[in-house]
C-alpha cells in the first residue's frame, strides 16, 4: 500500500468515530432537552402581564437574577436571549421568553401568558386576539428587483 492510501484510510477512521460520537452526544442532548421540556410543561401556570418592553439582550445585561445567570454554562453567557420586562401586580420582573413566541408579545399591552418560573412558554391576548401582523414583511431583494422592473413577484 502507498503511503497516501494509509493517510487517506486513517482520516475515514477518525472521521467515522467522529461522526459515532456526534451521534451519541446528540441522542443525549435530545434526551436532556425532551427532560426539560416535560419539567416546564408541568411547572407552568397561568399569569396576567403588563409588558412594558422587550429586547434581546445578553445574558449579563439582561436583569435576571444572578442565581439564573451563575446557573448558565460559560458558553451561553454571551449570546442573546428574549427578555421581556413585565408588570406582575404591584411587582416589575425580567422573563425570558420562548424563541417562538417573542415577536408575538405585544408591547405596553396586557396579556394572559403562561410561565413557567421566569420562562414565559404561551402568550394570549386578554381582550380577543393578538396583533402579530402589525409589523410588515420584509422584502427580499429578488422581489425589490421585479418591483423596480415592473414584474409580477413569483410567489
Amino acid at each position: 500500500m502507498s503511503r497516501v492510501t494509509i493517510v487517506l484510510l486513517i482520516i475515514a477512521v477518525i472521521l467515522v468515530g467522529v461522526l459515532i460520537a456526534l451521534y451519541f452526544i446528540g441522542k443525549r442532548l435530545q434526551a436532556r432537552q425532551e427532560q426539560s421540556d416535560e419539567q416546564i410543561q408541568a411547572m407552568k401556570q397561568p399569569m396576567t402581564l403588563l409588558v412594558i418592553d422587550k429586547k434581546r439582550l445578553k445574558l449579563k445585561e439582561s436583569g435576571l437574577p444572578d442565581q439564573v445567570i451563575q446557573q448558565t454554562p460559560w458558553y451561553a453567557k454571551r449570546s442573546k436571549v428574549p427578555v421581556v420586562k413585565a408588570k406582575v401586580g404591584p411587582q416589575f420582573i425580567n422573563f425570558i421568553c420562548d424563541e417562538k413566541i417573542f415577536d408575538s408579545i405585544p408591547v405596553k399591552k396586557q396579556i394572559k401568558a403562561m410561565v413557567s418560573g421566569i420562562y414565559i412558554v404561551e402568550v394570549k391576548g386578554i381582550r380577543g386576539r393578538l396583533n402579530t401582523d402589525t409589523a410588515p414583511k420584509k422584502k427580499s431583494w429578488v422581489e425589490k428587483l421585479q418591483e423596480k422592473a415592473g414584474a409580477k413577484p413569483v410567489k
